[in-house]
């Protein structure tokens, strides 16, 4: 899409390097390269925080004094895209499976330039909530229209992007048939055409002005922490020599915009845009994707026969040079650095570290018979809470049903609101409502943890709003919209085919789990694999038995709704907290009060048995694990450190830089016990596995002197100590109470993590020894690279084709 977009610019081409092209760079090219545009004159520099500027602008002065000017940012400027004079259509295929129908697995979309230069913040900042308005919720009438029009599986294309230069706007659909390409388009161009003729509706766009704004004020940043939040909002203006600190400056153009709107109504304001940035530029790249099975294994025969050609073509001497020269490069890639140059890295020391665990305020209570977690913290007058339900009492084969479920409770209607209305109401009252399923293992217990969390926020004078529309979402929505509801599995199938290509070592790290523990195999059931078949036969079912899912939907909604096992979490300032009680009681008093049931039934797991994913791509995922817990391994918290070490270390020189994947890393999951090694976008199969196996020798003959050390456990200590948002704080400790981590856990653990010696390195081989002899492996892999591992090692893989 950009390449189409940015024909004449940087833009057209590929940050990430082209896999056909990239074989053609010199290695002094690429040394050439770098000393010209890694650069200090070419770099923006950032602080945030709060110590002495006088001495942060020191230390960075003695670093910066080591280089001359460079002319790299004269040379490295993006020059602008000039619009066309008519729109450009461009045709292309992409590898497909070979499974289902290959005419209805076309995508088409629809890609504008909007400007010939850069907009100034009020037109961007109109220009995000145009967006909002015309695809930011499913109640929005482009997104709306084009999901409900059955012309396609999924939305493609982003929106409104404005991060570059120039902004553009895309919009398409994927799963579509060959045949309706044309009609994808037209719908486009004539809901557009209908928005900018009727303008959108007074509390659709009341909605999305308070959306919009509860979230600018909110700042949210999630786990990521604000300054560099800051940083890259203000970056992306300032590498265009713009002032940086414009984008941080919102209240403006905010106040501006809607004291436009309240004058001159929303049409005035919004039609005109899309008009002028959308349907009259004829800066418009259409991009049409033709499903191709035979695609990737024509590529990767062109790439052999390339090899081929560039082989025969050298010498013996040409022949032993690159192999000299090959070798000696994996010897540098495997070589760790010398400690004199780990010692030139700054960084704290064990001292520097507290010594307790970050407390979160948290008082236990109940209202109505209810448990009520409360968690005193400052949130800008903010309230966040969280309805936990118990899952204990669902049927094994309603459980994948569930995540369907939980977007149903938000985008179908009830008896007197549509679902539009229903999601407008949210927007215009809160800060947003989300349901979700939770599950996990807990250590020590064979009975999963399984819930149904509701999670929602709003501003303290809309509390009784809030609670009031959890109500309405969880007891007063009707499970009779069959149409939405296939939309609904449409989607999802698409979201799970696009997981499988793009985060396919997430899928193998749910198989995986869903062979080793019960809570692993209820997640699976719910987004894996599993999940994946299930939509694919639900598909045809919805058409065929639709009364019997509507009444599985409310069958779950019997089982979860029930006062007994239920949980309310509320993290705000102590006056907000006591003040919303009232509308807790509320709410608890409008829950029925079923009894609740065992899980017995939910003893299940895949076939321990190693498993290929077989999907149409060039690079693999690949993944082996096996329960720790079960050969006897005692949890201590020097684990922490050691798992993050072998990723940081082992699993980064041999699995990402020597082999080649562009991640490698291992994970240990100390509720189930289940130690999972896991690559990414990986060439190899066999040889990532020998990796793996290869952990315990790498632990048993591990050399690391105190400095080396101490840097490894302050890293692990800046996970466990995470930057945290009040909100996120308060939802951390909901987690676990639910799964009885207690704050002398958590000390202990500390402790135990500060403490770690090499020899706790060395003991631990003898436990990741049990997946080199126990574990199981998943791979989510291309069929030439299973085929070849099959070769090799006969009836190694279970086969399943899932795409």
């Amino acid at each position: 899409m950009l390449l189409a977009l940015f024909p004449d610019n940087t833009y057209g081409v590929d940050s990430g390097g082209d896999p056909r092209v990239i074989p053609k760079l010199t290695y002094e090219e690429f040394k050439e390269f770098h000393r010209k545009y890694y650069h200090p004159s070419n770099a923006r520099i950032w602080f945030y925080g709060d110590d002495d500027p006088i001495e942060r602008l020191r230390i960075l002065s003695e670093y910066l004094d080591m280089f001359d000017a460079s002319t790299a940012p004269n040379e490295s400027k993006v020059e602008t895209q000039k619009l066309f004079s008519e729109p450009v259509r461009i045709v292309e295929k992409y590898p497909a499976g070979e499974g289902g129908d290959m005419k209805k697995k076309n995508m088409v979309c629809l890609n504008w330039l909007l400007s010939d230069k850069p907009l100034d913040l009020e037109t961007e900042l109109t220009l995000g909530f145009l967006d909002h308005l015309m695809l930011g919720t499913p109640a929005s009438p482009l997104r709306k229209i084009l999901l409900e029009s059955g012309l396609g599986d999924a939305i493609v294309g982003g929106g409104v992007e404005d991060e570059l230069l120039q902004p553009q706007f895309s919009i398409g659909l994927k799963g579509v048939s060959e045949d309706d390409i044309q009609k994808v388009e037209e719908l486009v161009v004539s809901t557009l055409k209908k928005l900018a003729d009727e303008g959108f509706d007074a509390d659709a766009v009341e909605a999305s002005m308070n959306t919009i704004e509860f979230s600018l004020r909110e700042n949210n940043t999630g786990s990521f922490p604000r300054g560099l939040s800051l940083m890259l909002r203000s970056i992306g203006k300032w590498i265009y020599d713009m002032d940086p600190f414009e984008p941080l400056k919102y209240e403006k153009p905010l106040v501006a915009l809607k004291a436009r709107i309240a004058q001159e109504g929303s049409k005035a304001v919004f039609s005109p845009l899309i008009e002028k940035f959308i349907l009259n530029n004829p800066h418009r790249v259409t991009v049409e994707m033709q499903p191709d099975p035979d695609k990737a294994s024509r590529e990767e025969e062109a790439e052999k026969e390339i090899l081929k050609k560039l082989k025969a073509s050298m010498t013996e001497e040409d022949l032993a040079e690159l192999a000299r020269a090959t070798q000696e490069l994996r010897l540098k890639q495997e070589t760790p650095d010398p400690p004199e140059a780990l010692k030139s890295v700054p960084s704290l020391s064990l001292l520097d570290i507290p010594k307790e665990p970050i407390h979160i305020p948290t008082e236990v209570g109940d209202i109505d018979g209810v448990k009520v977690l409360q968690h005193d913290l400052f949130t800008n007058d903010v309230l966040y809470t969280e309805v936990v339900f118990n899952m204990g009492s669902l049927k094994q084969e309603l459980l994948p049903l569930v995540p369907l479920f939980c977007q149903s409770l938000l985008e179908m209607g009830t008896k007197d609101l549509s679902f539009v209305q229903l999601s407008q109401l949210i927007g215009r009252k809160t800060g947003g409502i989300s349901v979700f399923p939770f599950t996990s293992s807990v250590r020590g217990r064979e009975d999963p943890c399984c819930h149904i969390i509701v999670r929602g926020k709003a501003m303290a004078g809309r509390a009784e709003d809030l609670f009031n529309l959890v109500t309405c979402v969880l007891q007063e929505v009707q499970f009779t919209d069959q149409q939405r509801f296939k939309q609904f599995v449409a989607q999802s199938k698409a979201r799970m085919e696009n997981r499988l290509r793009g985060g396919g070592h997430g899928v193998a790290a749910a198989r995986m789990d869903a062979k080793l523990n019960v809570a692993g195999w209820i997640s699976e059931q719910m987004g894996g694999v599993s999940y994946l078949e299930f939509l694919q036969t639900l598909e045809e079912k919805v058409d065929k038995d639709w009364d019997e899912i509507s009444s599985s939907l409310e069958e779950i909604r019997k089982s979860l709704l029930s006062r007994n096992g239920c949980l309310i979490n509320m993290t705000a300032d102590g006056r907000i907290l006591s003040d919303s009680g009232k509308f807790v009681s509320k709410f608890l008093d409008s829950l029925p009060s079923n009894p609740l049931v065992g899980t017995a039934t939910w003893n299940a797991r895949l076939p321990s048995e190693n498993e290929a994913i077989v999907i149409p791509t060039q690079v693999n995922y690949v993944g082996k694990a096996a329960n720790l817990y079960e050969t006897g391994y005692q949890l201590d918290g020097s684990a922490y450190v050691i798992s993050k070490y072998i990723s940081n270390t082992w699993l980064w020189d041999r699995v990402r830089v020597s082999g080649g994947a562009y991640g490698g890393f291992c994970n240990f999951d100390t509720h189930s016990g289940v130690f999972s090694f896991l690559s990414y976008r990986d060439p190899n199969l066999l040889k990532t596995l020998d990796v793996y196996n290869g952990t315990g020798d790498f632990l048993r003959g591990l050399e690391m002197d105190d400095d080396t050390l101490t840097k490894a456990i302050i890293g692990t200590i800046g996970d466990v100590d995470s930057y945290q948002l009040p909100d996120a704080k308060g939802y951390s400790s909901l987690l676990r109470h639910l799964l009885g981590i207690t704050d002398e856990e958590r000390q202990r653990r500390r402790g135990e993590i500060l403490s770690t010696s090499l020899k706790d390195f060395k003991e631990f081989a003898d436990a990741v020894e049990a997946v080199k002899d126990k574990g199981v492996v998943v791979a989510v892999a291309s069929p030439d690279d299973v085929e070849a591992a099959h070769k090799e090692c006969s009836n190694f893989f279970q086969i399943k084709k899932a795409l």
